[in-house]
């Protein structure tokens, strides 16, 4: 199937959250038609990039919600980390106890391959949310912001901050994961229709807050008239927020994070973060349930859907609460 957009780059991502929350008007309809006979499995298992992590509870509670809605049952595995060394041997749990349909978001778009494969192999229905494999033959929907597009709107946020002069560093998290790789290509792309800012490049922070902290300290020490930091995920903005801090250079370094955990949403609010690019992670878990549901019923999928982002400021932050994520469901 084609690609399809959920909502507009802003204001329609609402309305997206509404549609989804509706639940798709063919679920539990037949290919023709007719109701489908209801499967007897109606186990599903979220495994999330990482355990604990705001943006990950979120899309858990609109799985969660979606998932009892059609009547299935869905339980959420994550590993401590986000490293495909830990998330491989829960997939090889999963695969054991056969449920009907899995939602993943891989850790690497390389590395999880097989284990994702033989779940396909089994017979389970594989969709992935949030990150992606390189390989488009295991899953059979990949429902996630359009990250690139994420990345174009974050540089020229950050332009818009800086007044289109000074140099701009960006901190990824580690190297392989599709999402925040989509958003740093999205970024340098865009940043370079601004002549008056200088791209000092990307440092990987290993999706750990203390090295980004170190990261931005590093950077400031080699480049003391940084203008701005763009922080592809929530770990390294949360870091590069406590490195500027430290440095006190919140009032000089614009800082444009992705996501709006509780953290980021307060250092928005007391002026330490300039701007977030937030994600609608609660309307990634409800497309991603549907579809799933949709290919164990037997019933065409989407191959793809993009849901989109907004950005953030002080300003309108009010106006935009319903995209700050969620601590517990």
């Amino acid at each position: 199937m084609g690609r399809t957009r959920v909502g507009s780059v802003a204001a329609a991502a609402a309305l997206a959250v509404l549609a989804a929350g509706c639940g798709g008007g063919t679920i539990g309809q037949g290919a023709g038609g007719d109701p489908a006979a209801p499967p007897e499995n109606k186990n599903l298992v979220l495994m999330p990039g990482v355990k604990a992590e705001p943006f990950y509870i979120s899309m858990q509670c609109g799985a969660q919600e979606e998932a009892a809605n059609l009547g299935y049952q869905l339980t959420t595995q994550a590993p401590d980390r986000f490293e495909a060394a830990l998330q491989t041997p829960i997939v090889t749990g999963v695969l054991a106890t056969r449920p009907a349909g899995v939602l993943i978001a891989p850790t690497d778009d390389v590395a999880m391959a097989n284990p994702m494969s033989q779940l396909k192999d089994a017979g389970i229905k594989v969709v992935e949310v949030d990150t992606r494999l390189q390989d488009e033959s295991i899953a059979l929907s990949t429902v996630s912001s359009d990250n690139e597009q994420g990345g174009v709107l974050a540089a020229r946020t950050v332009a818009e901050l800086v007044g289109g002069q000074g140099e701009v560093l960006v901190l990824n998290t580690k190297a392989g994961t599709s999402t925040t790789d989509a958003r740093a290509r999205g970024f340098e792309q865009e940043i370079a229709n601004h002549p008056g800012i200088t791209y000092l490049g990307q440092e990987y922070t290993e999706n750990e807050p203390a090295v980004a902290a170190q990261k931005v300290s590093a950077t400031l020490a080699a480049h003391p008239d940084l203008a701005a930091v763009f922080a592809t995920n929530l770990n390294s903005g949360e870091g590069a927020a406590t490195g500027l801090r430290n440095a006190g250079k919140t009032e000089q370094v614009r800082l444009v994070g992705f996501d709006a955990s509780p953290n980021q949403v307060e250092d928005l609010r007391t002026g330490e973060v300039s701007a977030l690019i937030a994600q609608d992670p609660a309307t990634i878990g409800r497309q991603g349930v549907q579809q799933v549901v949709a290919a164990i019923e037997g019933r065409p999928v989407e191959r793809e859907i993009e849901t989109d982002l907004v950005a953030i400021t002080q300003a309108d932050m009010e106006s935009k609460a319903q995209y700050f994520y969620r601590t517990e469901c």
